[in-house]
């Protein structure tokens, strides 16, 4: 199963600008150990949408979790699962 998540800021932009650089740290070392396969804010820099690889809903959902923005309450999440019944080779 693969997961979209969607974000939505929660707080003004200069809230969530001050806990960008630790949800940038944790977004690097998720996509350099595998868990997160691509990640980017919207158009609108009003959230971002990010691609969780291969895992269970509860695995998407825990890994998530681990996010700094949402202990900081900067963000949530909106997450849509699906197959991946048709994938690039290597994924």
């Amino acid at each position: 199963m693969f997961h979209v998540f969607t974000s939505t800021y929660l707080q003004p932009a200069d809230v969530v600008d001050q806990t960008r650089p630790a949800h940038l740290e944790w977004v690097t070392a998720e996509v350099e150990a595998g868990r997160i396969i691509l990640a980017g804010r919207v158009e609108s820099g009003q959230g971002a949408v990010l691609i969780a690889s291969d895992m269970t809903v509860e695995e998407a959902d825990a890994l998530i979790a681990t996010d700094p923005y949402i202990p900081a309450g900067a963000a949530r999440y909106d997450r849509v699962s699906f197959n991946g019944a048709f994938r690039a080779p290597g994924l």
